[in-house]
């Protein structure tokens, strides 16, 4: 069954307050697992400092090639700030649905 390329995706977001010190290895070790769709760094009132979009799909070791350059920014902006609060977009499975509509915890 092919999904409408229209539809919104259904996603998991969280967010997780980081020292300055642990940002960039945080960020790899979240491209590492990837099932992360998008990363959205803010200083911890809420500003957006940075956003990275991640493909699905990608090869790790490309992952982190591609994003070397945004990995020096993070790197310049943690020397610069102590904390920050990062939002991750996580790629929602189909099978996890399937299981979830047998799940009476789960809303539909």
């Amino acid at each position: 069954m092919s999904r409408d390329p229209y539809e919104p995706r259904r996603g998991i977001t969280e967010r997780v307050n980081v020292a300055g010190s642990e940002l960039v290895d945080y960020v790899k070790q979240l491209v590492a697992e990837g099932n992360v769709r998008r990363l959205i760094i803010r200083k911890p009132g809420g500003t957006k400092l940075i956003e990275i979009p991640l493909t699905a799909g990608v090869a790790v070791g490309g992952a982190l090639t591609l994003l070397a350059p945004v990995l020096a920014a993070l790197g310049a902006m943690a020397a610069l700030i102590a904390k920050f609060e990062i939002d991750i977009l996580r790629s929602d499975d189909e099978r996890t649905h399937q299981n979830d509509k047998n799940d009476p915890n789960v809303l539909p």
